[in-house]
């Protein structure tokens, strides 16, 4: 099946930002919004709760506090961070239980860019930006996935994802459930046929693409970025 793509771009604004994703506390964090908190770190390696692979070239990331974690919903993003000494940007992969609203607990390759590692802890301001990624969207298929139980995720993606559907028609579209663990699940799966997957950005941006049929840790690369 060859790949194809739509892109439609639509911009949903709430008080003079794009579009936020709210908590299950009632918090709304709106991308680009400034928030502010404190930073620490920890033995970060780029795995963790979002469920990416670790990422030794790439060390600038960090876990999000679980007031703002929102079902995974800023999984992928990237966040400018300001500390006392500097600014760096970090890729979200993991989640901080136990962190307060505005806290990033980052990796310590990324609080050195910000503040000296002795301090442990420093107030910091940041907000949600666009991720400098190169190349398209990735899909990946979870293990275990089969045409009975399907489990997608969204890799390399520049902005948020705010949600995935599937059809397999092209006309009749399926919502997924975004899951704590960053996928896109479908309890009852996508069939035993290849589906065309259509993904939405935080900001109304969609992308679509034909995708084969499930299969277990099958990545596959798109053919378009937000």
């Amino acid at each position: 099946m060859k790949p194809t793509v739509i892109i439609i771009t639509l911009m949903f604004f709430v008080g003079g930002c794009s579009k936020s994703a709210d908590s299950s506390d009632g918090v709304v964090t709106q991308f680009g919004e400034e928030v502010s908190g404190v930073a620490t770190y920890y033995d970060a390696d780029g795995s963790g709760a979002c469920m990416f692979d670790a990422s030794p070239d790439d060390m600038n990331v960090a876990a999000l506090n679980a007031v703002q974690w929102s079902t995974s919903a800023w999984c992928g993003a990237c966040a400018d961070v300001s500390g006392p000494d500097g600014s760096v940007r970090v890729r979200i992969v993991d989640l901080c239980p136990e962190c307060d609203h505005g806290h990033l607990d980052m990796s310590p390759q990324a609080f050195d860019q910000i503040a000296e590692r002795a301090l442990g802890i420093v107030d910091i301001t940041w907000q949600f930006v666009s991720c400098d990624v190169s190349g398209p969207i990735r899909y990946l298929y979870k293990d275990g996935s089969n045409e009975w139980w399907t489990a997608i995720q969204i890799r390399n993606h520049r902005l948020p994802v705010a949600s995935v559907e599937w059809s397999a028609d092209g006309e009749t579209w399926n919502l997924t459930e975004r899951t704590e663990y960053n996928y896109f699940l479908d309890e009852s799966g996508f069939g035993p046929d290849g589906v065309r997957v259509r993904v939405t950005a935080i900001d109304g941006q969609i992308i679509e693409d034909d995708l084969p049929p499930p299969q277990s840790e099958l990545e596959i690369a798109g053919t378009a970025q937000f």
